[in-house]
């Protein structure tokens, strides 16, 4: 059995807040607050967390050989985050609730369990295997320091804002067996399996507050509904779906030579939802010698679409030119989302290829590996389609009052390459100790090769745009190019140690506007670790992650104008600096 309890503080990383907070006084003079207003009145960092985590895992083996196991687990985790800070001025704000501005926060509760039974056994030669797996994710939502602007002075400040529940039923049943066969170097490994299983997925709504407009007026125009930061779930978000998937594979592996080994699988599955699918794998190793070696694979995969990407729905209220409108992230089967030109998701699929080399020499271990990844009809939101054309056009459908909104789609193809290199060498025992290096490389290239199309919004003047070059650039350019791992491991009686450096390439922040875009240069980070062994029962440790405090390069001024964003979410590190641990393990 495991227990942990985590009690995390939120981190600050936010900056200076410049603007202007009160409204100006009757002469049009400056509030004197503002010379006394708190300006880091924004949470931009790890959000406060506490968390309570058990795990329990078992086994028991009967007389006749047959051996039982399972585990379960349970956890329960309680999140605070925050929005955009709303100043006192700011038409979202009741300055009777908050004369100073709030800022708002999101408090999702979180209950993950699961548990898993299962045997194994040996029938007639066969490794048998039958297990039956649960699990369950439920995420409730509250939405606190915040108000509905529709309601008024007279609105609450905390709201239950509903949430969502995802769970899984997995039941597998599977045996692998070696055959000997004339001809082949080896014996022929075959290994067989058969799943069942149930997905179900629901969405509750919030509490009618949460999301309702209260009528309250503000300069004789509507204000926005819900709760400020979140708006709740409605009932017409609610959904309660569930779908089925079998799917049986066989896998065979043998060395037709001493010096070549061939292994193939296939994998056959029908979803009650999308239909069937084949996927399948041919991979093979020729070693030269006990130095060198070469690999490769080809493979074809599928990524079915989930529940969530079929049916999450939303809502939340838009100002269009001072008019109020509901914006809708629509399931595809929803009529505006199928007046908008949405279908049926298809499954993602994909090609892979991979060739490389193993080297073994003593202590030398070096993989260089290859691959080329291609993924067609990739799943992708579209963007808010919201524009005055497309508001026509849903009204002339008679869906009066909508404001459009965005959907998921089918279309994006990307190729992706790359080259993988990890070499480790383990220099032995040496009067300081034992040590073993590890080096690793990572060069990568992505393509966005196809992006969808809706023959009824390409009907459009102008059309509108699917699939902007924000998320195009994302997937080729949001991730480094390059990346670089070096450690070192230290041993010697009860201590040890780690010291490891990690190079990140650069990355491009892209923006609607090219002109501003902008590049996180290289950045290099060392993580330390020392450990001790206090005896068979307790490990204490001491570490730093980030030793030497580095952050992503700042935001352009240009792009920070509320000071409360001074770094960008496409660091591959984050933006929280330097965190320094103790930790004792204590095992029974």
């Amino acid at each position: 059995m495991t227990a942990e309890y985590k009690d995390q503080s939120h981190s600050e990383r936010s900056g200076f807040d410049v603007r202007q907070n009160y409204p100006l006084l009757p002469d049009n003079s400056f509030d004197p607050r503002e010379a006394t207003f708190n300006r880091w009145d924004a949470w931009t960092g790890e959000p406060k967390l506490e968390q309570f985590t058990l795990f329990a895992n078992g086994g028991y083996e009967l007389d006749n050989g047959v051996e039982l196991y399972g585990w379960a687990s349970y956890q329960d985790r309680d999140t605070l985050s925050a929005g955009f800070y709303r100043r006192a001025l700011d038409a979202r704000n009741v300055i009777e609730i908050y004369p100073d501005g709030f800022l708002p926060k999101i408090n999702p509760t979180t209950t993950d369990y699961s548990a898993a039974g299962g045997a194994r056994w040996n029938w007639a030669g066969w490794a048998m295997d039958a297990s039956l797996v649960y699990g369950d994710n439920k995420m409730d939502y509250t939405i606190t320091n915040t108000l509905n602007r529709s309601i008024g002075p007279s609105s609450k400040t905390e709201f239950d804002a509903g949430g969502f529940e995802y769970s899984q039923l997995v039941a597998n049943f599977s045996g692998v067996k070696g055959f000997d066969m004339e001809g082949l170097a080896s014996p022929l490994n075959v290994a067989w399996g058969l799943e069942a299983r149930q997905e179900t997925y629901q969405i509750f709504a919030g509490e009618p507050d949460s999301y309702r407009n209260g009528g309250v007026l503000l300069n004789g125009s509507p204000t926005a509904s819900g709760a400020q930061v979140f708006p709740g779930f409605r009932p017409e978000n609610e959904v309660d779906e569930d779908r089925t998937a079998v799917g049986a594979y066989i896998d065979l592996e043998a060395n037709v030579t001493d010096q070549f080994l061939l292994s193939g699988a296939v994998r056959a599955e029908s979803y009650s939802d999308f239909g069937e699918t084949v996927t399948g794998k041919i991979a093979a190793r020729y070693d030269f010698n006990d130095v060198f070696a070469l690999r490769g694979s080809i493979q074809n995969g599928f990524r079915a679409p989930s529940l969530q990407q079929q049916y999450f729905a939303t809502t939340s209220t838009n100002f269009i030119g001072g008019v109020p409108f509901d914006i809708t992230t629509f399931p595809v089967t929803d009529p505006i989302a199928r007046a908008l030109g949405a279908k049926d998701l298809d499954p993602e699929k994909s090609v892979n290829y991979s060739l490389g080399a193993v080297i073994t020499t003593g202590q030398l271990n070096v993989t260089i590996d290859a691959y080329r990844i291609d993924v067609n009809d990739r799943i992708v939101l579209s963007e808010n389609l919201t524009a005055q054309n497309v508001r026509d056009y849903l009204e002339a459908q008679g869906f009066i009052g909508s404001g459009g909104g965005r959907f998921f789609l089918n279309g994006v193809d990307t190729e992706t390459s790359g080259v993988d290199i990890v070499t480790s060498y383990a220099f032995g025992e040496t009067a300081l100790g034992k040590f073993t290096g590890t080096f690793g490389a990572n060069f990568n290239k992505t393509d966005v090769t196809a992006i969808p199309d809706v023959p009824v919004l390409d009907a459009l003047n102008p059309a509108p745009t699917l699939f902007g070059r924000v998320n195009i650039k994302t997937f080729e350019e949001g991730t480094p190019k390059s990346k670089f791992t070096a450690s070192l491991d230290w041993e010697k009686g009860a201590m040890s140690g780690t010291v490891r450096a990690t190079r990140y390439g650069d990355v491009l922040v892209p923006n609607s506007n090219a002109a501003n875009d902008y590049t996180l240069d290289p950045k290099i980070l060392i993580d330390l670790e020392g450990r001790w062994d206090v005896n068979q029962n307790i490990e204490l440790a001491i570490g730093a992650d980030n030793l030497l405090d580095e952050y992503p390069d700042a935001s352009p001024v240009s792009l920070n104008g509320t000071g409360n964003v001074p770094f960008s979410t496409y660091s591959p590190f984050g933006y929280s600096g330097r965190f320094v641990y103790g930790k004792a393990t204590v095992k029974f």
